[in-house]
């Protein structure tokens, strides 16, 4: 677990430089910056989707993992939580839950989260997760000075989501193989790209309903090993 808690510790570190940063930031510099960030975020993945050698997989997992997320309405559930979070802290922050929300997947979303915890439970390495803690530490200080103090939550999700992995690492390694990685980590990117256009406000895109799609991914893409690997 120490990988997580260093993890849980950089990204609140990084929240507290950000608030520091936000006061002294003019608006329209952290418009600026915000529409810099969503850029980037973006970028990132859409260099992890074009991982995928077979796209159709990338695609399946999107349209089942999404239909699993309406059905059991996950942006919904997360955007309440968040709501009743900012309540709780009396926040009066009008982004506090696209903050909380927005911080919460980029952090969550990806081969790094994953990995990094497994690879924590199994050797007790934890260079995945002191990798992805200096990246987050940097992406909390630039979420929080543009978006506010809902950053800081999403530690708690980071806590809890990795912690569970690295518990539950034994039992998923076998899966994890490069091909299962490889679309894992492109589907993961086409949830980044959304949380791109969120945050430039292109399009309000419900990222968080289509999370199933990267576990659907690991399904489809052991039954297209199984079944037709000329087609990984």
């Amino acid at each position: 677990m120490l990988g997580t808690i260093v993890n849980f510790i950089a990204i609140i570190l990084g929240s507290l430089m950000g608030l520091a940063f936000k006061k002294g930031i003019p608006e329209k510099y952290k418009e600026t910056i915000l529409q810099g960030l969503g850029m980037a975020v973006a970028l990132i993945g859409l260099k992890m989707g074009f991982k995928a050698n077979n796209e159709l997989i990338v695609i399946l997992s999107l349209v089942v993992g999404g239909l699993i997320g309406e059905m059991i309405k996950i942006d919904y559930h997360l955007d309440n939580f968040a709501a009743l979070l900012q309540k709780r802290v009396g926040s009066q922050e009008g982004d506090f839950v696209k903050a909380f929300v927005s911080a919460s997947l980029i952090y969550c979303v990806g081969a790094m989260a994953i990995l990094g915890a497994i690879e924590s439970g199994l050797t007790g390495s934890h260079k995945i997760l002191f990798t992805k803690s200096s990246l987050d530490f940097i992406t909390s200080i630039i979420l929080t000075s543009s978006l506010g103090i809902g950053v800081i939550f999403s530690a708690f999700v980071v806590l809890i989501y990795q912690g569970l992995i690295t518990i539950l690492a034994s039992g998923i390694k076998d899966l994890l193989i490069e091909p299962v990685i490889t679309y894992l980590t492109a589907t993961g990117g086409m949830l980044i790209v959304g949380i791109g256009l969120n945050i430039l406000e292109i399009k309000k895109i419900n990222v968080a309903n289509l999370l199933p799609a990267i576990f659907v991914a690991i399904v489809f893409t052991m039954l297209a090993l199984k079944w037709f690997p000329n087609f990984v």
